[in-house]
Formats: C-alpha cells, sequence, structure tokens
C-alpha cells in the first residue's frame, strides 16, 4: 500500500503536468482524482510504538487491537484510538478517614498499574484514567475503615496499618484490582505511602504513645527493682551480715526500692544516732 501511494503520487504530479501544458481537462481531473485517492491510502498507515496499541473501530463497531509495534496500513475510515500499554504511577494525595475505632487518620497510597485489556479500558467505562483514580480512593478508605491505626488497648486486633503495612498493602491491591477489572485494569503494586493521625488529634496521640512507653519502661524498672531487693534480703541472711526482724526488712526494702525505681540519683541522710 505504501508503494501504491507512492506510484499515485508520482501519477498524480504526472497528469497535473500534462494537464497544465496541454490545458487538458480530462488529465487535471485524473490528477486530481489520484491525489484524492492517494490522500485516502495515506490515512490508513500508523506507526505504532512498542508498549502502545491501536484500538480500530468500524462505524462503531469494534474491529480490533494492534499491539504489535511497527508500521502498518488499515481500512483507511478505521477510527484509531491510541491506549498506552505502558506501566503507570499514581501517588494520591493523603486524604482523612477513620480507621476501625473512628479515630481520624491521613491515609495515603501509590499504585502502579497498566492496561491489559484494551477492549474494556475504552468501551467498558467512560473515561479509564479518572476511573482509577476515583476507585483507587474508594478503596483506601474501605480498608482504613476495616483496621485499627494501632492495637495500644485493642490488642486483640490481628492486622493494624501501622504494624502490618505488607499485610495491608496486600489487602488494598486486592481490592483495587477487584475494583478496576471492569475497566481492564492490571494493579502490578500498591503501598501506602502515607499515614498518620490528623492533625486534631495528633497531638493526644502521640502523649498516648509516650505514656504507653513510659508505662511499659516503669513496669521493667519495678520488675528488676523486685527482683535486686529480693537478692539483696537473701543474701544478707545467708551470710549472716545482720540479722533483720521484720519491722526492719520493711524499712530496707521501702528504701530500696525508692532508690531503685527513683528517675533521679538518691539524696542519703546520715543518721549519727540510733533508731533504738
Amino acid at each position: 500500500m505504501l508503494g501504491l501511494a507512492v506510484i499515485l503520487l508520482g501519477l498524480s504530479i504526472f497528469l497535473f503536468w500534462q494537464g497544465a501544458i496541454t490545458h487538458s481537462k480530462v488529465m487535471l481531473f485524473s490528477g486530481g482524482v489520484s491525489a484524492l485517492v492517494m490522500l485516502v491510502i495515506s490515512a490508513g498507515f500508523m506507526a505504532i510504538e512498542p508498549n502502545n496499541s491501536q484500538v480500530l473501530v468500524l462505524f462503531g463497531e469494534y474491529v480490533g487491537t494492534v499491539k504489535d509495534s511497527g508500521f502498518y496500513w488499515a481500512n483507511p475510515f478505521f477510527t484509531k484510538k491510541n491506549i498506552t500499554l505502558r506501566a503507570n504511577n499514581m501517588d494520591t494525595e493523603p486524604i482523612k478517614v477513620n480507621d476501625k475505632h473512628g479515630n481520624p487518620i491521613m491515609i495515603g497510597a501509590v499504585l502502579v498499574w497498566r492496561v491489559k485489556d484494551t477492549f474494556k479500558a475504552n468501551f467498558g467505562v467512560d473515561n479509564y484514567h479518572s476511573f482509577v483514580e476515583t476507585q483507587s480512593e474508594a478503596a483506601i478508605r474501605k480498608l482504613a475503615g476495616t483496621f485499627a491505626y494501632d492495637n495500644f488497648e485493642h490488642e486483640t486486633d490481628e492486622i493494624t496499618l501501622r504494624s502490618n503495612s505488607t499485610e495491608v498493602s496486600d489487602l488494598l491491591e486486592l481490592e483495587v484490582s477487584e475494583r478496576l477489572a471492569i475497566a481492564g485494569i492490571e494493579v502490578i503494586e500498591t503501598r501506602l505511602s502515607h499515614l498518620a493521625y490528623s492533625t486534631e488529634i495528633a497531638g493526644a496521640m502521640l502523649q498516648r504513645q509516650q505514656a504507653t512507653a513510659i508505662i511499659a519502661a516503669r513496669s521493667k524498672i519495678v520488675e528488676g527493682a523486685v527482683g535486686m531487693v529480693e537478692m539483696a534480703l537473701e543474701a544478707l541472711s545467708k551470710n549472716g551480715v545482720v540479722h533483720l526482724d521484720e519491722d526492719r526488712k520493711a524499712a530496707m526494702v521501702s528504701n530500696l526500692m525508692v532508690v531503685l525505681c527513683s528517675e533521679r540519683a538518691a539524696s542519703p541522710v546520715l543518721n549519727t544516732g540510733s533508731l533504738y
């Protein structure tokens, strides 16, 4: 067809030239017809780059899709629409949603997708780019409402958004894939890109996390102090260093616990007299 188009182009030039010289209307008309046919044929040429495709439609009827890269010719009356098959990266803006326990959080995700079925992408939805954005946001909202941000006192929760990022990303990928199947979209990967408490409760939640950490640390300190006091009393009794009655043991235990559990260094008070 490319050779025929070149021949028709040369023929039309020749006929126009001869018609201009001889003032022949027949040759001028024949040259015009040759040029018109050449233009119609040229409309059928198309070049397809790697990972691109052309969807062909003839008078409203789907004919097929050309996915192989190269230079082609098709029916000039085909309507051609280019659809890329390359991977697309979409970074959603963080949105405010409520987690499982009603806490407002900010969450965002990164989605890697590409068109797998060109027929569904072109005819299944009105605009597949807009469809991907809307359905991805809907999937993120649903996921955030299914799980808690973190455990805290809800330690029976098996999966949380902060502690189980891999499991949450896998579930998000599954949810997005199901929603985008109608548009012929293949989801390659999804990952949470942003996760934080909303600004109105961020300060309170930070204090809550700090309090949890302090309680855990103090529990360890008290547990260690009790063990050290037991060891001290046992060693004193075993070695016969001093014999203590119950009142003196209680006083010693109290003093040791204060020294070991205090956040500041102990300031000893020296008693120059006798306790009794």
